[in-house]
């Protein structure tokens, strides 16, 4: 399986799949009358903005790979906040549980956390380094 994962040709589709998980929410997070909408925007942009600095620019310096760490790791801290305060919803008839919010979230969270490893794998960042030459 690890091998799989790893192919070479995986790894442009993989760096673009990893804004999934940070912009998945559903519809009335993304509302401006809350204030849900802009964290994953920001993690979005600097996910954006270190893939670019890996891919297009190719950096050999370790900092943009710390930048998408950082973005998959918030977005596992924020997600787990924002739970319990997302477990149930108000309607007209009372609370009910929320159970899309937590699928949503918790798919969510495996995905960061999926790419959190594959991202630090050593056979990714060699192969990202080589294209640059």
């Amino acid at each position: 399986m690890k091998k799989a994962v790893l192919k070479r040709n995986l790894i442009i589709p993989f760096f673009i799949l990893q804004l999934i998980p940070l912009v998945v929410f559903p519809p009335e997070s993304y509302a401006m009358t809350t204030q849900e909408w802009w964290l994953p925007v920001l993690l979005a942009v600097l996910v954006i903005f270190a893939t670019f600095e890996l891919l297009v620019r190719h950096n050999p310096e370790n900092w943009p790979w710390y930048l998408l760490s950082f973005g998959q790791g918030f977005n596992i801290i924020s997600r787990l906040l924002m739970l319990m305060p997302h477990t149930v919803r108000n309607t007209d008839s009372g609370q009910v549980f929320n159970g899309f919010y937590i699928i949503v979230t918790l798919v969510c969270i495996a995905l960061s956390w999926f790419f959190l490893w594959y991202l630090d794998q050593p056979e990714i960042r060699m192969s990202v380094m080589q294209d640059a030459k």
